[in-house]
């Protein structure tokens, strides 16, 4: 019954966004994400910014990826919340919020989103919405808290078992990646102490701990992106991203492994970006079993609910929010509405 659902759902969902349907990004300029929102107190001297718009039950809790703030929501949070509430937060030590004072790994940023919705006054149950990373720190939420979750939504999110998985279709390539992951997170290392002496523009430095994080961004206006650099120069920056780099597939995933498997009939949605075309020296062969791999893992959280459902958004990359937001905000009032029902 879960297949069937699953198929038939996707299936309808894929005409939302035909091969013609390619949304024409429009720059985002919103002064809201230039600046904190809502600094807001979670104990042990520690603020978290907050950002809500809108009114209603359940609430719509936005959780972004790995090293991003709110803004990975600004072409969907203002749409939800004119049929409920919305917000979006900065995890410890990313955007505008102060530095982590522990490890960032899904139950420590459970255990912060939980003090922050208290501190907030805003009311449980509520569906949240993690994209890449964070499709595991909901779920980690959503097993730690369970009667404060009423529906979830993953997009393209990130899988505890995604590393081992990958790598088992293409086991030569084990020791390459692993090699080249670890000399990564040694580089990356080193941006803190950087950080901590000041990062100037133009510099090798700079280069390494915030040009190749794709700084300036041309989808944001050039206020957006000066606020950004400002506080991606930071220290508390810089660690916090290491913090969640060094602990994705280690840590993270064993939390994430950890957490219950059935989710029984709450509203459970995954979005998958669609199949990318293969890379330079890459058969079609292997690229479709790395599609396969991807998607599989996706099925397997959907098929932790009754309501599980795995959509395949066409013509996406994995910030489906920016090239499909309309699928992403459809989705998250799907599962607003179901919970309603419930």
């Amino acid at each position: 019954m879960r297949k069937t659902f699953t198929i038939a759902f996707a299936m309808a969902f894929s005409c939302l966004c035909s091969a013609a349907d390619v949304v024409k990004f429009h720059t985002i300029t919103d002064p809201v994400y230039t600046k904190p929102a809502t600094l807001v107190d979670i104990g042990h001297g520690q603020r978290l910014n907050l950002y809500c718009m809108g009114s209603g039950a359940p609430a719509v809790i936005f959780d972004a990826g790995l090293g991003d703030s709110t803004i990975a929501w600004a072409l969907v949070q203002p749409a939800v919340s004119k049929k409920t509430m919305a917000c979006s937060f900065d995890r410890a030590g990313l955007g505008f919020s102060d530095a982590a004072r522990r490890p960032s790994t899904p139950i420590n940023q459970s255990e912060d989103l939980h003090a922050l919705l208290q501190a907030s006054h805003i009311k449980p149950p509520y569906v949240l919405v993690g994209h890449s990373m964070a499709g595991m720190n909901v779920r980690v939420y959503a097993d730690k808290y369970p009667n404060e979750v009423s529906g979830l939504v993953i997009v393209d999110g990130s899988h505890e078992d995604q590393t081992e998985r990958m790598w088992s279709v293409d086991p030569a390539r084990r020791a390459y990646y692993k090699k080249n992951s670890d000399a990564q997170l040694k580089k990356l290392s080193r941006c803190v102490d950087y950080a901590k002496k000041g990062l100037v523009e133009g510099t090798p430095e700079f280069k390494l701990c915030i040009s190749e994080f794709g700084l300036p961004d041309s989808r944001y206006s050039a206020a957006i992106n000066a606020a950004q650099e400002k506080y991606t120069i930071t220290p508390a920056w810089q660690a916090a991203n290491v913090s969640e780099e060094e602990n994705f597939a280690h840590e993270s995933a064993d939390e994430t492994r950890a957490t219950r498997k059935d989710f029984g009939d709450m509203p459970l949605f995954v979005l998958t970006h669609s199949p990318p075309a293969k890379s330079k020296g890459e058969t079609q062969d292997k690229r479709n079993r790395f599609t396969l791999a991807w998607e599989e893992l996706h099925s397997e959280v959907a098929a932790m609910s009754t309501r599980g459902v795995n959509i395949i958004v066409p013509n996406s990359k994995h910030y489906i929010q920016y090239d499909h937001p309309q699928v992403v905000v459809d989705t998250v009032l799907e599962a607003v509405n179901i919970a309603r029902a419930q």
